[in-house]
């Protein structure tokens, strides 16, 4: 996700926060940043990391779906619903039309969706979230959950519009909710976050039921995210904690189920674009995201 499209705004570094969530992740850092260092000692990564989420505490418990007799444990998550948004679209630079119509988002009026970003060498993050969505669906499935997508290889030919990725989410109750994107900052700018709905009560945007869950979901992303990709934390948003809060988004103001985004890496960075042109690599990152939903699911 460019931060020059108008569904996001330029990033802002903010003041390292002093309320509950610095706490918490103060107190969980120790683990996942040893676990990070041994990452970069054995060779791995190269990002800058001033700080980390830890890992999610069943993440390697639920790596898998757990065999017996009994139904539950061998599909850990049937009943649940996940909704994947995979960023973007492939085809929305053939609809700038349609693209660019303006949509309410609550707390403003936005364009309807973007085309994304792209690695120097032509890789578009449209490409990049797809795949990675359906490498994740697969997972999820397999440990029993119902998965939607918000559009898929099938249709639709452009979008949907950021309300409709929302409604979408909405309308089918999910559990969980993710959209997966790829940043499009300079280079030298690197490392994945995860980003958070902040309290928006404006016109149709209520998030303030889903802002605590949705941190919660967040933080068990990050974690399982960083532990299995090695993609170190952003240098560049975030401080160090791999997460941020954002109202100005419409794919979180206008969600009323939990729901997060992740910026997977940098495209424009050649250490990133390196890692997310592997398909080994985007295996790991969805198998990362998969991990932090189910511990989520399980435990809420």
């Amino acid at each position: 996700m460019s931060y020059t499209g108008p569904e996001s705004e330029p990033p802002r570094q903010r003041r390292p926060r002093r309320g509950p969530l610095v706490v918490t992740l103060a107190a969980l850092v120790a683990g996942a940043l040893a676990g990070w260092l041994a990452y970069e000692t054995a060779g791995g990564g190269g990002g800058h990391a001033d700080a980390a989420p830890s890992p999610s505490p069943s993440a390697h418990a639920s790596a898998s779906a757990s065999s017996g007799a009994d139904g539950k444990a061998a599909a850990p998550l049937r009943g649940k619903v996940v909704v994947i948004d995979p960023g973007h679209n492939p085809d929305n630079f053939r609809h700038p039309a349609e693209i660019n119509r303006q949509v309410d988002i609550g707390s403003n009026r936005k364009e309807c969706d973007t085309t994304g970003t792209a690695t120097d060498d032509g890789y578009a993050e449209a490409s990049f979230t797809l795949d990675v969505a359906h490498r994740l669906r697969a997972l999820l499935e397999r440990q029993g959950a119902t998965v939607r997508l918000t559009h898929d290889d099938k249709g639709p030919d452009w979008g949907p519009c950021v309300t409709e990725r929302a409604a979408i989410g909405n309308k089918a109750h999910a559990d969980a909710a993710i959209s997966i994107h790829a940043d499009g900052a300079p280079a030298g700018d690197r490392g994945f976050h995860v980003i958070l709905p902040g309290a928006v009560h404006a016109g149709a945007a209520d998030t303030r039921p889903i802002v605590e869950p949705s941190r919660d979901l967040g933080k068990r992303v990050a974690g399982s995210f960083l532990r299995v990709t090695g993609e170190p934390p952003s240098n560049y948003i975030g401080h160090g904690t791999a997460l941020d809060t954002r109202t100005d988004l419409g794919g979180l103001n206008l969600s009323t189920v939990p729901k997060v985004f992740i910026e997977c890496g940098n495209m424009r960075d050649t250490k990133d674009a390196a890692l997310l042109t592997s398909g080994t690599w985007r295996q790991k990152a969805a198998q990362g995201i998969s991990e932090g939903i189910v511990s989520f699911l399980r435990e809420s």
